[in-house]
């Protein structure tokens, strides 16, 4: 019972959250200098549009009425999956995203696939012996990851395996196929901190009164950390997770742009230089959203695996 309260609270405040933000997000467009109708009408090929065509497109996408009904019939239109028209190429925002979204969402499982087998071998091997030379190298290797910028690690890549050893090219087609360079680039990145943190976690569960009861039943420090402190370590990760999970789906855009992976970061990249509001308007909602309902999954995942925090809630 008090895990539905904590859901509903958890709900609630999600949607809040994205309420406030949408109003942010959607003052990006009247608050842009510019007629959007007209930059409607000149990307679909009309080069001087008349008063009169102007008038009936501001009509028909309530762009005559008050801020607080303009307002409205873009959230309605957010919900029902309609973004507007791009001022580019004239087309529904909606249309150009769903053509490009399946190759973002190959490369983000591929990429958290990665960072987790990473993260995990890391923060395990620096866990099995800390303070000593397996520890410091993987934390020396972390610090390294987390220094250098992704496209720096992604320019790297393509001159060692692309230009060097010849294998895999630079400009991408979006399949599974091609998929790991990239991969492989953002999840170094994410891999810094989630190994980190996973072995802060595994060292306070060696040192806890449990490990300490399973030692003396014994327990190898192997065991201790694969069958016993990986599980204990979930919730503390889980947060990590959806957050690391959130940027993979909505921040990969420098990765994306380098290796010209044809998903939704170079598309609003071109949009940024073009000003193509309408399009960086529907990014924001589509990465707002993956920030908001990732925690919102994570915060209800945690309450599940660990009863302790319902009874806090």
């Amino acid at each position: 019972m008090r895990l539905l309260v904590l859901a509903r609270r958890r709900v609630v405040e999600a949607v809040l959250t994205l309420l406030g933000a949408s109003v942010l997000i959607w003052a990006l467009l009247p608050l842009a200098p510019g007629d959007p109708a007209r930059m409607i009408l000149v990307a679909q090929g009309v080069p001087e549009p008349t008063p009169e065509q102007i008038g009936d497109l501001e009509q028909t996408l309530h762009l005559d009425r008050s801020a607080p009904e303009q307002y409205a019939h873009w959230l309605w239109g957010v919900l029902r999956g309609d973004l507007g028209l791009s001022f580019v190429s004239g087309r529904p925002v909606a249309g150009e995203f769903a053509e490009r979204l399946p190759a973002t969402l190959i490369l983000a499982s591929a990429a958290l696939v990665l960072a987790l087998v990473l993260s995990i071998a890391l923060g395990v091997i620096a866990a099995r012996s800390p303070r000593r030379w397996p520890d410091h190298g993987t934390r020396w290797l972390a610090l390294v990851f987390t220094s250098v910028p992704s496209f720096v690690v992604a320019l790297l890549l393509i001159q060692v395996f692309v230009v060097g050893f010849g294998v895999g090219k630079a400009a991408l087609d979006g399949t599974w196929a091609q998929v790991w360079l990239p991969a492989i680039c953002l999840a170094v990145g994410l891999s810094d901190s989630w190994s980190r943190l996973l072995r802060a976690n595994l060292l306070a569960f060696l040192e806890s009164p449990t490990a300490a009861v399973l030692r003396a039943r014994g327990a190898s420090r192997w065991r201790l950390l694969w069958r016993h402190g990986l599980p204990n370590s979930a919730v503390p990760s889980l947060h990590a997770l959806a957050v690391g999970t959130a940027v993979l789906l909505g921040g990969a855009t420098v990765v994306e742009t380098v290796f010209t992976w044809p998903g939704l970061g170079a598309y609003v990249v071109e949009s940024v230089k073009t000003r193509d509001l309408p399009v960086i308007q529907a990014f924001t909602v589509f990465a707002t959203a993956s920030y908001v309902l990732s925690s919102l999954v994570a915060d209800l995942l945690s309450a599940v695996i660990d009863r302790r925090i319902e009874v806090a809630a």
